[in-house]
């Protein structure tokens, strides 16, 4: 067992004995998803840090500082074992994927990145992968925290068919019509149907995978809010103490998709094409339909 899961099954434990049942999975659930998205909030936690107390004759530009923060975070992840090898990789090619796409919209003039840097290539700083690489992190921890399982499944050729899709339609639409509304239709007609199970305590729960994402999405907006809000990034012809456009809210639902086909190259084994059948309450059904209940 883990030192982390060994943590959470005490703490859940300490919860129970003080706390109502449905009190105590609230506050697992909320903490489990606080530390999932460790990654992303202590980029964040920077984004805002730095801007606090950055100065401009310091010797090191802001952007330069936030590339090596990351590159320290995404050291520190994988020597404390919070993020496997596995991961990682799948995480770093979320990471190229996502500095190409920086690398085009800026060129097309979407959004700019106004401060000097030394390491900023095409005016695109390189710390800014790292927020893409943020995503994934999220959702290959939150997995594996939740014993996440996802059913029933599409076809993969279908599953990785879409996210190739969303991700052309990024570039494409500056070129030929926006297919974003395909899309859109596209990610309910293919998971609908899909569950997102997730063990807390010794219930399970399940949420439309749409759901999630839309969720999911909001998240993401507020995050970019931040971004927009401390100057990091400006869009076009945006005000910098307005509020990102809600369309964002569509842009980054589809984007979740692809960073799920990309988590899914390696974590396949959440994937489960029947239907899910978890165990009862307070069981533990060691089984191909059901994993060993060992969360708090």
């Amino acid at each position: 067992m883990t030192k982390t899961r060994y943590l959470e099954r005490r703490m859940g434990r300490w919860m129970r004995q003080r706390l109502p049942a449905s009190v105590s999975e609230f506050i697992l659930f909320v903490l489990k998803q606080g530390w999932a998205c460790l990654f992303g909030g202590a980029l964040l936690a920077a984004i805002i840090g730095t801007k606090l107390i950055w100065q401009a004759d310091w010797p090191i530009a802001r952007y330069d500082a936030l590339f090596v923060l990351a590159l320290a975070l995404q050291a520190l992840f994988l020597r404390f074992k919070l993020e496997t090898w596995a991961e990682a990789r799948v995480i770093l090619i979320f990471h190229l994927t996502g500095t190409a796409m920086e690398w085009f919209k800026v060129s097309a003039g979407s959004w700019s990145y106004p401060e000097a840097a030394f390491f900023k290539l095409y005016g695109v700083p390189l710390f800014s992968g790292f927020m893409y690489a943020a995503v994934g992190s999220y959702m290959a921890r939150v997995i594996r925290l939740f014993d996440m399982q996802f059913a029933p499944f599409p076809p993969m050729i279908l599953h990785f068919g879409l996210a190739i899709a969303v991700y052309v339609n990024f570039f494409a639409h500056h070129f030929i019509w926006d297919a974003r509304y395909l899309l859109f239709a596209a990610t309910l007609a293919l998971y609908l149907r899909t569950r997102i199970w997730f063990h807390i305590g010794a219930n399970w729960y399940w949420m439309p995978l749409p759901l999630a994402a839309f969720l999911s999405s909001i998240f993401l907006w507020i995050a970019e809010n931040i971004g927009t809000l401390t100057g990091t990034w400006i869009y076009s012809g945006q005000n910098p103490l307005e509020l990102v456009s809600f369309a964002k809210l569509g842009s980054w639902y589809l984007l979740l998709y692809v960073a799920f086909a990309t988590v899914t190259l390696v974590v396949r084994d959440p994937v489960r094409h029947s239907p899910f059948a978890p165990a009862r309450r307070g069981r533990s059904r060691r089984s191909r339909s059901a994993p060993a209940q060992s969360m708090p």
